[in-house]
This record gives C-alpha cells, sequence and structure tokens, in this order.
C-alpha cells in the first residue's frame, strides 16, 4: 500500500456510531468540559469559569438593590407602591462582570392589593432566577388592562397598575444593561423640537391665548399614541405623527 493510499484513509471521514441501546439520558456540553470536547477545537479557557444566571446560582450574602416610588392617582390608589429590585453581580471584577435581576419586593400601605403583590413578587422573582431572556415580563404586565379603565398619570395614559409596575421594570432593565431605550435619535429629536415650535406658533395664532396648565397648544388636539401612551399624536404634513417618541404613520 503506498503512502498516498495511507493518507487517503486517515482523511476519510469517520462513520457515525451506531446506538445499541436505549437512550436513557442525556447531558450538554459546556465550555471547558473535556470529555465533551470536540475534536480539533480547543476549549477557551477563560470561559470555563464563567458564571452565567440560572436556578443553579445561589443568593449571596449581599445583593445591590434600587427602589423606585410608584404613586398612582388618587382614585386608583390613596397609597404609593415603592418597588425594590435586588440585582446579582456575576464574575464581579472580571471582564465578564454583569448585573442581573435576582428578585423583587413591592410595599404599599394599602392592604386590598396584598395577596396579588406577594403572588406577583413571588412569580417575578422566580422567573428572574431562571435566567435567560427576562424582558418578556415586560410586555406581559403592560398587556394586562384593568376592567374599571385606566387612567392617566404624569402625561402618559397607563391601562392598569399592573402595567405601570411592568414600566418600572423596563426602567430598572435599561439601567442595568439588559435592554435600550427605545427613544428617537438626535436627528428625529431636533426635528421633533422643530415641528412642536412650528404647530405651537400656529396653535397660539389662532386660538390668540395661552392653553391652560401651560401644556403646548397643539395637544388640545392631539390623540393617544399606541406605542409610547402618551397624548401627542397630530397632524403632520398629513401624516399621524407622535410629537414625543417620533413615531409616524407614514414611517
Amino acid at each position: 500500500m503506498s503512502e498516498q493510499d495511507t493518507k487517503d484513509m486517515t482523511d476519510a471521514p469517520k462513520a457515525p456510531r451506531r446506538i445499541d441501546g436505549r437512550i436513557v439520558g442525556y447531558g450538554v456540553r459546556k465550555p471547558g468540559d473535556e470529555a465533551a470536547a470536540v475534536p480539533g477545537i480547543k476549549p477557551d479557557p477563560s470561559l470555563a469559569a464563567v458564571v452565567q444566571m440560572d436556578e443553579m446560582v445561589e443568593r449571596p450574602q449581599k445583593l445591590v438593590g434600587s427602589t423606585y416610588k410608584l404613586k398612582t392617582p388618587e382614585h386608583v390608589s390613596p397609597h404609593a407602591m415603592y418597588i425594590t429590585i435586588n440585582d446579582i453581580v456575576l464574575n464581579e471584577g472580571t471582564e465578564h462582570e454583569l448585573r442581573r435581576p435576582f428578585e423583587v419586593f413591592i410595599n404599599s400601605k394599602n392592604l386590598e392589593q396584598y395577596q396579588w403583590i406577594v403572588a406577583l413578587t413571588l412569580i417575578m422573582s422566580a422567573v428572574f432566577r431562571k435566567g435567560g431572556d427576562v424582558t418578556f415580563l415586560v410586555a406581559e404586565l403592560r398587556s394586562v388592562f384593568d376592567p374599571r379603565g385606566g387612567y392617566w398619570n404624569q402625561g402618559k395614559y397607563v391601562p392598569s397598575i399592573i402595567a405601570e409596575i411592568g414600566n418600572v421594570i423596563e426602567r430598572h432593565l435599561i439601567d442595568i444593561g439588559m435592554l435600550t431605550p427605545d427613544e428617537p435619535d438626535e436627528h428625529q429629536k431636533r426635528l421633533i423640537e422643530a415641528k412642536k415650535a412650528e404647530l405651537g406658533g400656529k396653535a397660539a395664532a389662532q386660538a390668540d391665548v395661552e392653553p391652560a396648565g401651560g401644556d403646548e397648544p397643539w395637544r388640545a388636539t392631539a390623540t393617544l399614541c399606541a406605542k409610547c401612551s402618551h397624548k401627542a399624536v397630530v397632524l403632520l404634513d398629513n401624516c399621524q405623527t407622535c410629537m414625543n417618541c417620533g413615531d409616524s404613520k407614514c414611517g
């Protein structure tokens, strides 16, 4: 047998292994697992010690927390809610350092809502400890509507208290870097400000009086934005455009 024939046999693809018995279990290959190493690929030793968020991560003695005050209108709840979200810091002091939500607590003097508040905090804390992409909680909480109707809070329409808790969760996830704020870019901001001034001048000229409360004159005819829930949609250049987030039906 020639040397070329020997080389061809060596380079030939190996036949797949045959499974003769029943499969009774399985395992997941992890970085740094020598037994499951792929031939020809060297595992990165720096990734072996990287800790990812999952239910196996134990709660440390100290967590970093942030508390948010949630004040609703008096007819919704006379007492404010205080939402505390505690984060765990993974791989502290390394290039893989991450801050991830670990548990949440909600306190209020209003005991009428005590049961569902406790249930909600337990469920959200369990989801946080599972790890992975927990940002879906924001959309799920925002999709809850109060059968008695929503309310306006600081110029924004809120369909329910649960939805407003979702807004607080979103703010926190943005602060720790898990979400990116959905805001108009600098060019859009300049364009919106210019259009606000233009609309304000037209409305003032027509009404010849400043509206009560110091609001912009164009807000009197504005409608609710489906994207940011602010009453800021006006007809601009024959197109419905939001003066808060820049959303436009014409793209």
